[in-house]
């Protein structure tokens, strides 16, 4: 397998622990809880750090193909699906910082996603990420970053006054996460439509 393509794997692979360990504490009544925190965020990091690796090498390696631009986006799926997932839920079962009807929005824009790449396969081509579709991701990273910082407070006790400001701005990101999402999928859909009426 070549490096860049081990890269986009290992992201792959980890997006289950990084959901594991998020909701350790909340299965068994606060075990780890500020543990799995310092674990997590480290740990989204390199993550979404593979993310820029997969590309480098591909690119400085001469490994850019038509798997690395189907691969690359469907683990970018995986692991932002799977933490925003993890993010309708807290361990103060009162809050939640991504609201089930956003996730739909977003699950239903990806699988589409991912259908139009799979048919524009079939038609010989590989649909690489475009600069909407990056700025999207990129709103996905900052979100999820954000996030996963309410969520360090609340598991070390800490909630200052201005917390509700805090989650009400989260809320916010995911709101332009799913504006983002569907820009993007439109501008994909005009520049690739052509395959989907063929």
């Amino acid at each position: 397998m070549k490096l860049s393509n081990k890269f986009t794997l290992t992201r792959i692979l980890l997006s289950p622990v990084f959901f594991i360990l998020y909701f350790l504490p909340i299965w068994t009544g606060g075990l780890f809880a500020k543990a799995s925190v310092v674990i997590a965020i480290p740990l989204l990091c390199f993550m979404e750090f593979t993310d820029f690796l997969d590309g480098f090498f591909a690119r400085r390696n001469n490994e850019v193909s038509d798997f690395g631009k189907l691969f690359d986006p469907f683990a970018d799926v995986v692991v932002h699906l799977g933490t925003f997932l993890c993010f309708m839920f807290s361990f103060d079962p009162k809050l939640s910082y991504m609201k089930p009807f956003l996730f739909i929005l977003i699950l239903y824009r990806e699988m589409t996603m991912n259908f139009i790449r799979m048919v524009a396969v079939k038609k010989g081509t590989a649909i690489a990420a475009r600069k909407g579709g990056k700025f999207k991701t990129v709103m996905y990273v900052a979100s999820g970053f954000f996030a996963l910082f309410l969520e360090t407070l609340v598991r070390f006790g800490i909630q200052p006054e201005c917390f509700a400001t805090l989650k009400l701005v989260s809320l916010i990101l995911f709101v332009i996460c799913v504006l983002c999402s569907y820009v993007s999928f439109i501008d994909y859909l005009i520049h690739f439509g052509k395959l989907l009426k063929d």
